[in-house]
């Protein structure tokens, strides 16, 4: 293996120990929340488009010394020249010739013993991972309270009739929230740290036989900090009220006196999730008025907009002119990213107040900054319906006003604080 290889094969090993197991599956989210986690590790800046660009052995020449190391360190080698050295004892030891033995050979056997031994091994391959029966799971749930958070969600499931070789119940898309079930037994409660809509699965193998529509919602503004993104380390933001000079926001003071570490790069999160959903996410207008302030020095600071829908999302994120590279947009399947696409035109000073306006008509979306189209695009996911807004950043926001509501008038949010 080519050391270009063994970065590539390293990289997505990182994502399948984190509960990624297929990339072409990966937002930029997932890829920044990797990015994250070898920081955490190593102490090394790397950036979610750098991962996703050595996950694809999108790179001509190697990488710069410090991204190596950051990806040795998480197998806990000091340097990636360490790493790479046992890597290559691995494959020295692998290729050694065999120690002489006497070799076990069929034509030894009699024909009836040979031809049982063969049908054996051909049963044992071909069922091993196979699934059968699953239209006869039963998958289902309860809540045991309505909006608060975090919420313990007991889920009923019956496995009985299913073959496989392991079961699992997946709360959400993380794979680290998988919780391990067992034959004979038909409940299980789990808990959601977090508001919004959620996919829980029911899993034989690493199939999805059931699916539930788990949602969460809070019916006012939802205030949390993630420190571990990778781990989902939850801080929840209790204030008594977040009217701050007129608009939606929190003040430094707010986040010490809830013990946040102000110090350490986090993303704070401003959540909405009403109860009800009846606004689609193919046909909709979005208007807001936004900027940020800085909590930390941040090279690179960003608002991100998500408009959160009951399958995919909506997502942008907008930094400064001069971090273009760390912009994308995500409508449905189409993901766009600064770093092999022009996405200049959404970037803007972020420490200024901003109007961002976004419509969607038959799932052709067109984005709009100061009131200049500054990106478009059309995508086939269906959405469903918009599940909740919020707004993330590196730094605290400020929302002097938001509106969402449906192309034939229907409103789901309003308010200019």
């Amino acid at each position: 293996m080519n050391e270009q290889a063994l970065i590539k094969t390293s990289v997505i090993d990182i994502f399948n120990k984190n509960g990624y197991s297929d990339l072409t599956r990966m937002t930029q989210r997932d890829f920044d929340y990797i990015g994250e986690l070898l920081q955490q590790r190593s102490g090394i800046l790397i950036s979610g488009t750098t991962v996703k660009r050595l996950a694809h052995g999108e790179f001509t020449r190697l990488p710069q010394i410090a991204t190596l190391n950051a990806i040795a360190s998480y197998y806990n080698y000091k340097t990636w020249q360490d790493f790479k050295a046992s890597k290559i004892e691995e494959g020295a030891e692998k290729e050694s010739p065999p120690k002489l033995k006497r070799k076990f050979s069929l034509k030894y056997l009699s024909i009836p013993v040979a031809i049982i031994i063969l049908g054996s091994l051909y049963f044992f391959r071909s069922t091993k991972g196979t699934v059968n029966n699953a239209e006869k799971a039963s998958f289902s749930f309860r809540k045991n309270t309505v909006n608060d958070i975090p919420n313990s969600v007991v889920f009923n499931y019956n496995i009985d009739e299913v073959q496989a070789d392991s079961f699992f119940i997946q709360q959400s898309w993380d794979k680290n929230r998988r919780i391990k079930i067992y034959k004979n037994n038909y409940t299980i409660t789990d808990i959601y740290y977090e508001p919004g809509y959620h996919i829980a699965k029911l899993i034989a193998n690493d199939s999805v036989i059931k699916t539930a529509d788990v949602s969460i919602p809070t019916d006012r503004w939802f205030f949390y900090a993630i420190d571990n993104i990778a781990n989902y380390s939850t801080q929840y933001i209790k204030v008594d009220t977040f009217n701050n000079n007129g608009s939606l926001g929190l003040s430094i003071r707010q986040l010490q006196k809830n013990n946040i570490e102000i110090s350490k790069d986090k993303r704070y999160h401003y959540v909405y999730f009403p109860s009800q959903m009846n606004i689609p996410g193919d046909n909709f207008q979005y208007k807001t008025r936004v900027r940020m302030q800085e909590v930390r020095n941040s090279l690179c600071p960003y608002i991100e907009i998500e408009l959160y829908c009951q399958r995919s999302f909506i997502n942008m994120r907008c930094t400064t002119k001069g971090c273009a590279h760390e912009a994308f947009v995500v409508f449905g399947e189409q993901l766009k990213k600064g770093s092999d696409n022009d996405l200049l035109p959404i970037t803007f000073d972020v420490s200024q107040w901003t109007d961002i306006e976004i419509t969607v008509k038959n799932k052709v979306a067109v984005v709009k900054i100061n009131g200049r189209e500054a990106f478009s695009t059309q995508y086939t996911t269906d959405t469903k319906y918009l599940a909740g807004l919020g707004y993330i950043s590196n730094g605290l926001c400020e929302v002097d006003r938001v509106e969402l509501y449906s192309l034939d008038g229907k409103v789901m949010y309003s308010n200019e604080f």
